[in-house]
């Protein structure tokens, strides 16, 4: 990795917790940033130790999109960054998490939306941003906002680009929580814990992949490919630890994604 410092990295408990690493930018996105972020969710994704990440801001803010007064030197990528693509994080069998503790705007509003829960600090400022710069909606804004709070909603923050505060946010469904700014990280990694030590993680890694391919399909494709799913989940060993964890009252011992149940699509 060439530029670890621009992407903290750290495990405890079955959760990493990866750090944009600008404070004094507020985390501007820049290229080396991306590519480092990227290349931490890399490392969490291959290590059997992490069920769950988390993704936060150092200091103030969690990212207000890229950093457009920043000068890029010889040896700074572009942003969008030209080594790993921007859709990446949608590929993660892991859940990741935002803990959105302050501003979130443009390319770091993409990235939020990439992620499967958004935990918003009261009060933080959310924006767009691209139709004010001249620009379009990037990292498949158009396409999350629409999903998630339908057309509407998608164009008045698109086309607007106006400022919208984490309470708003949280009631047109775009964050999951919003909770004092102090309490960010503490229940967001409440949240990770909940996931690594209760959920198997062959099932979460499916599930993901669910909602992402099902949410394509017409109800009747959705179904059989869901019951499909189900057969093979019945012949898994997640199921068995699953119901005799239930039966005998204690906590489930998943295995790591890859050494417990086994579906097809994981070997595509």
């Amino acid at each position: 990795m060439k530029h670890p410092e621009l992407c903290l990295y750290e495990v405890d408990d079955g959760v990493a917790t990866l750090t944009f690493n600008r404070p004094d930018r507020l985390n501007g996105m820049i290229g080396n940033m991306e590519l480092a972020y990227f290349q931490r969710l890399q490392q969490a994704e291959a290590d059997p130790d992490v069920r769950a990440i988390i993704i936060t801001g150092a200091g103030k803010g969690w990212c207000p999109g890229a950093d457009l007064a920043y000068q890029a030197g010889p040896d700074d990528l572009p942003l969008p960054n030209a080594v790993i693509p921007n859709s990446f994080p949608l590929s993660l069998n892991k859940p990741l998490i935002a803990a959105i503790n302050g501003a979130c705007a443009g390319a770091g509003l993409g990235h939020a939306m990439m992620c499967d829960f958004r935990i918003a600090a009261a009060g933080a400022k959310f924006t767009t941003a691209f139709s004010q710069r001249g620009l379009i909606a990037e990292y498949g804004l158009a396409w999350h906002l629409t999903q998630v709070a339908g057309r509407a909603v998608a164009l008045d923050l698109l086309l607007t680009a106006r400022v919208a505060l984490a309470e708003e946010m949280l009631a047109l469904g775009l964050v999951n929580e919003v909770v004092p700014r102090d309490d960010v990280m503490a229940r967001s990694t409440e949240l990770a814990k909940q996931l690594a030590a209760n959920v198997s993680p062959a099932s979460m890694a499916t599930i993901k992949r669910q909602v992402r391919l099902e949410a394509e399909m017409s109800i009747l494709e959705a179904m059989e490919h869901s019951n499909n799913l189900m057969y093979e989940s019945l012949k898994g060993a997640d199921l068995t630890e699953g119901v005799m964890s239930f039966l005998e009252k204690r906590q489930a011992n998943f295995p790591p994604f890859g050494e417990g149940t086994q579906f097809d699509w994981m070997n595509e």
